[in-house]
């Protein structure tokens, strides 16, 4: 009878702890979740100085102690073998699943990673880590020839993001105002469709007080089309940018729309 309650104890006991591991690992998970990103304990006090991957439309850090990129309007990440981007130097971040990492960004030679996992010092320096071997078969083989391309035929750089280093320190501003202050200074139209599915998915929601002191142009393109083709033709063409883009000049509210 005893050996049998002692069974019954120490299954208790097993069956506790087992417990107890999985409640920790739950907020251990929930720890690194923040709105509207996700933490990885990269904390930038100012804008990085950047220099482009020779012969690549990509920039890295060559005194950061992350594997940190800039490609087409996003800041790219790599770190404990998952990837994440972000439109702003330091976050907010966002996880990226391995199918969607924008493949000149998995192109980026292994000697630009300035904390390469062990495996990548193996690696030729001058040839862009095996993505096949770390991320498995199925990858593999949705992503046939991701390591040949063209290379006469590859995009510039985007230009770098300049007006961020304004914004540092008490002075990082918050997610609503990336996006407006973003849309103001920063013109460049992201060309990789992946990169811009990322923005929009990335973008946070605008607030009731900011739809409701909107630019008027804005406003006018999507409600009154007919106003603006009649404001076009009596100022001239030009006057109405593309929709959704400001100038990076910063127009006062309304400017463009003075008759």
């Amino acid at each position: 009878m005893k050996t049998g309650v002692n069974w019954l104890g120490r299954w208790a006991i097993v069956l506790s702890m087992a417990l107890g591991a999985a409640s920790q690992a739950q907020t251990q998970i929930s720890i690194g979740v923040s709105v509207p990103g996700v933490s990885i304990g990269i904390n930038r006090p100012a804008y990085p100085q950047f220099e482009q991957v020779s012969g690549y439309p990509v920039y890295y850090v060559p005194e950061s102690q992350n594997n940190y990129f800039f490609y087409d309007g996003l800041y790219w990440v790599y770190q404990r073998d998952n990837w994440y981007s972000g439109s702003w130097y330091d976050g907010p971040w966002y996880a990226v699943v391995p199918q969607r990492v924008p493949l000149y960004v998995l192109r980026i030679p292994v000697r630009y990673y300035r904390d390469p996992p062990p495996d990548f010092r193996s690696w030729r320096p001058d040839a862009p880590p095996r993505w096949g071997e770390r991320w498995g078969k199925d990858w593999q083989r949705k992503h046939k020839a991701w390591d040949r391309w063209n290379h006469q035929a590859m995009p510039a750089p985007a230009p770098l993001p300049q007006y961020q280093r304004r914004y540092a320190g008490d002075r990082y501003p918050q997610a609503e105002q990336q996006r407006e202050l973003r849309g103001r200074h920063y013109p460049h139209q992201s060309r990789d469709i992946v990169v811009r599915e990322h923005l929009r998915q990335q973008a946070p929601p605008r607030s009731n007080a900011s739809r409701a002191h909107g630019r008027p142009e804005a406003q006018g393109q999507r409600k009154q089309p007919k106003n603006e083709r009649a404001t076009e033709r009596a100022t001239g063409p030009g006057q109405g940018q593309a929709k959704g883009h400001d100038r990076e000049d910063g127009d006062a509210p309304g400017q463009r729309n003075k008759k």
